[in-house]
């Protein structure tokens, strides 16, 4: 593949089991394939079992092929620091052993640059207890792996399930990247309404939001992070006194999880990469979906068109028939 050519790249990480670093890259926008393989190692060709026995010097790993205009190298990166626990050399969580260690395999000198960054902001942050010993290593022949490996999160999903669990990653995400300094930042950063909104799935009042009857064109970003979610040519009126719309803009940046509060039987909406609570979403929508996300105003924030490109969003200008001119960073 010619990445200039294309506009696309290659981005490798080994970050222990394979089945777990599929899913927090996948489907998010700009990522075209994500395969789970073995690289680094002496061996052509390596087999799951060959990689277990320790002895070809292979890790396992998954290769990213994503557009960098769309989704740029730097929020991999971030995501790949959410999923590990860097500070260990002798495998991840409950997969024990050289071929499950933590690795960033760059493709060339502007990835080495940016991970080299990366890995000091994770050491200065002193997020974790202890030193970061996640290596940065030039990227060689990559081996997919047999198909039983491939989309295992989706394949065998109660298996999947189990393994996730049981393997204490998303405990330690959940004590690391949620921790009270991080509460104290958002409680900085946001007023008091978005905070129990979008940390402790509040409830603003209907007709009382700043949103519900907003009859400006623009986009609706995430009010944590700045993630594009809604845009105003999918809201319509509800008459519920909420702003509602038929879709998301990316489905890769939303999440839906059961929700059994207020003794109801309901389907929540969050951001996916901030994880912050939007909402809900029904089925009492128009034709032909009948889709209705109904949102709290104080999850979102608005961008009018005309703002859009000096902040970092210009690609969704075609949203309202407004011609793009040239290539604009996913990130604001």
């Amino acid at each position: 593949m010619n990445e200039k050519d294309s506009g696309e790249q290659l981005a490798t990480f080994a970050g222990g089991c394979f089945w777990c670093m599929v899913k927090p890259f996948d489907e998010l926008p700009g990522i075209i394939s994500i395969i789970s393989g073995y690289t680094g190692g002496h061996t052509v060709n390596p087999t799951y079992e060959e990689v277990g026995t320790e002895t070809t010097g292979h890790v396992e790993a998954v290769q990213i092929t994503f557009q960098p205009d769309i989704f740029p190298y730097d929020r991999l990166l971030e995501i790949y620091w959410q999923q590990i626990d860097p500070t260990d050399n002798g495998g991840q969580f409950l997969d024990r052993g050289y071929s499950y260690r933590t690795v960033i395999f760059v493709h060339n000198e502007e990835q080495r640059v940016k991970a080299e960054v990366s890995k000091q902001a994770q050491k200065v942050s002193k997020r974790f207890k202890g030193p970061i010993v996640t290596e940065i290593m030039p990227a060689g022949p990559f081996y997919p792996a047999e198909e039983l490996h491939q989309n295992y999160y989706k394949t065998h999903l109660t298996n999947y399930k189990l393994y996730q669990k049981g393997s204490g990653r998303d405990e330690f995400t959940e004590q690391v990247w949620n921790n009270k300094e991080d509460k104290k930042r958002l409680r900085e950063q946001l007023s008091e309404l978005q905070y129990e909104i979008t940390q402790n799935k509040g409830m603003e009042p209907a007709f009382q939001n700043e949103y519900w009857d907003n009859k400006r064109e623009g986009l609706y970003v995430d009010v944590v992070n700045g993630d594009p979610l809604f845009s105003s040519k999918d809201q319509f009126d509800s008459g519920t006194g909420w702003p509602s719309f038929t879709k998301p803009i990316e489905e890769g940046l939303i999440r839906k999880e059961a929700d059994y509060s207020q003794g109801q039987v309901r389907t929540a909406v969050r951001s996916r990469l901030s994880q912050a609570y939007l909402g809900h979403v029904f089925y009492d929508g128009p034709e032909p979906t009948k889709l209705h996300y109904r949102i709290n105003s104080a999850s979102l924030r608005f961008i009018a068109k005309e703002e859009l490109e000096q902040r970092g969003l210009g690609r969704y200008l075609k949203l309202f028939d407004i011609p793009i001119n040239k290539k604009i960073s996913f990130e604001e």
